[in-house]
């Protein structure tokens, strides 16, 4: 009987599509996850390390390089280090298992050696940005309740006392607890559950208060398994460089996912577009990870000439959607490189649906890839709650081992967000009938015209695409006939004189009435979060400073 319901339901999926047209729900076609039975005690780091063995290397590979001194860490180095300085943080610190330690540094070699350390014993990891004001890691000591905290000279006096102190990363001490131990070297001592939690990562909070995301380390392991069950074989190990911080869940999990792939990563402290072209051409990099700035950047004209780039084989970018016309811009430019996109949230712990290969990126535009293997989807109507059919517009829902496990603190938000099982993004989305995500937008920043929706992002990556803008984001601007309408900043190219009038025009001949910009503000920058997502709420404080002018 079994057998049969199994069969049954088979047939109700679409294999193009992977939508079963019984449970209007979306399946993945991706190979399977090869996760360890849910009950058995391993932690992610473990896991990871573990998976490094279906590679073709051994451990002398590099695993670790700083971009400003050169400065190299092996695998064996990587491995070691971190298991010494597990062991110096249980018997000299008196760390165990459950307590949180508060991670505020930039990308540094240290960090991905901390995070294998404090994993494997199973303390949760809690990194923030280092930029953030006292008020703001106060907010997020309050959320995650740290014993200890890991910091470098520059942040550490914004913390608070913590019970066990505040270690300097950039710091002697922090280098000998790597090093040298007074104790035999722990190997399996701590028995970590997969449904422990393992991190607390913080949202963006674009759109209201920053919240504590638990992943468990389930959710990381599966994280990684999705790479790992499309490994690709290569001649030599990739080298990759971040411009995406190890704090955020787009960089942490990437630290995760080397490790498991053996790939050499360059670790770049500060970013800077010239320095990561120097980078790119001087320890032969294969792969950029990125946020959209970037490569919308790397897209436009005379920004990479005198940089030699020819070893860039790949750039994986993610965090927001890449437009259409950046996409094709960035071909245009570097031919021989695969741009592939993703799409995924800290909710999501990072990627769960992603472009595979060259004849999935250039047979579809615009679109974030197909889901990973395990994960399935809904497009559910945001007004009925119906769940939809390919090509229809609807909040994206996801289900499947990467799905965190809730908001540190808060039940409510937890209840609203996650529903028996389901994720609901927040995102208006559609699959197409071959099973490929299109982003039109967030739901809450649709700018409402007269009972027409308007998409931020669509104008936005429309504005982009002018050889004279730099960069640009669109806000709703309270309007009494209208409801809203959109209004633009706009950040022009350097010594461009590009008018109001001239972006208005230039928008309107290429878009429905009801979309076309009535407003524009010229700013030196566009504020947005470490993954490249504009932080809308910055901007639509700037409505009531400055009122501007211009309106057609």
């Amino acid at each position: 009987m079994e057998d049969k319901t199994r069969s049954y339901t088979t047939n109700l999926v679409d294999p193009k599509s992977g939508f079963n047209t019984a449970s209007r729900t979306f399946h993945s076609h991706m190979p399977p996850l090869n996760l360890p039975p849910p009950h058995a005690n391993i932690s992610a780091a473990a896991y990871t390390l573990s998976l490094r063995r279906n590679s073709s290397w051994s451990d002398s590979v590099i695993a670790l390089v700083d971009s400003a001194t050169s400065h190299q860490l092996s695998y064996s180095d990587l491995i070691q280090r971190s298991e010494t300085l597990a062991t110096n943080l249980t018997t000299l610190y008196g760390l165990t298992k459950g307590q949180t330690a508060f991670i505020l540094s930039p990308n540094l070699i240290q960090v991905p050696i901390l995070y294998f350390a404090l994993l494997s014993i199973g303390v949760v990891v809690s990194p923030a940005n280092p930029i953030s004001t006292r008020s703001e890691i106060s907010r997020l000591v309050n959320l995650c309740q740290p014993v200890i905290a890991f910091a470098t000279s520059f942040s550490a006096p914004k913390l608070p006392k913590l019970r066990l102190g505040t270690i300097l990363l950039d710091s002697p001490e922090f280098d000998s607890l790597t090093t040298t131990t007074a104790a035999s070297i722990l190997r399996g001592g701590v028995d970590v559950s997969q449904s422990d939690v393992a991190a607390i990562l913080y949202s963006s909070g674009t759109t209201g208060k920053v919240k504590g995301v638990m992943l468990r380390h389930r959710n990381l392991m599966a994280s990684v398994a999705g790479y790992d069950a499309v490994r690709v074989r290569t001649e030599s190990p990739a080298v990759y460089l971040y411009t995406v911080p190890y704090f955020h869940v787009y960089g942490f999990t990437y630290c995760l996912r080397s490790v498991a792939m053996m790939d050499t990563v360059v670790v770049m402290e500060r970013f800077g577009l010239g320095k990561m072209l120097d980078a790119v051409e001087r320890f032969g990099v294969t792969h950029l990870v990125a946020a959209p700035p970037v490569v919308v950047a790397m897209s436009k004209d005379g920004v990479t000439e005198g940089h030699d780039l020819t070893s860039l084989q790949g750039v994986r970018c993610g965090g927001a959607p890449l437009g259409k016309e950046t996409v094709a811009a960035f071909k245009l430019r570097f031919p021989g490189v695969l741009l592939v996109q993703g799409y995924g949230l800290t909710e999501s712990t990072a990627g769960v649906i992603r472009t595979m290969g060259p004849d999935e990126t250039n047979r579809r535009p615009g679109t974030t890839g197909r889901l990973i293997g395990g994960m399935e989807a809904k497009i559910v109507n945001p007004n009925t709650g119906e769940a939809m059919f390919p090509g229809e517009q609807g909040e994206l829902w996801l289900r499947g081992p990467t799905i965190m496990k809730g908001y540190v603190g808060d039940p409510e938000a937890t209840s609203v967000t996650l529903r028996d099982g389901w994720l609901r993004t927040g995102d208006l989305c559609y699959f197409d009938n071959e099973g490929f995500l299109y982003v039109v937008d967030r739901l809450k920043e649709l700018i409402k015209y007269k009972g027409y929706q308007v998409a931020p992002a669509e104008l936005e990556q429309l504005l982009m695409s002018h050889p004279k803008i730099n960069d640009a984001a669109v806000i709703p601007y309270p309007d009494e006939d209208a409801g809203q309408v959109p209004m633009a900043f706009v950040v022009r190219q350097p010594q461009s004189s590009l008018s109001e009038a001239a972006i208005i025009d230039f928008v309107a001949k290429q878009v429905a009435p009801y979309k076309k910009i009535r407003h524009v503000t010229f700013v030196d920058s566009i504020p947005k979060n470490a993954a490249g997502k504009i932080l809308r709420k910055d901007l639509k404080n700037k409505i009531v400073l400055h009122r501007p002018s211009s309106r057609l």
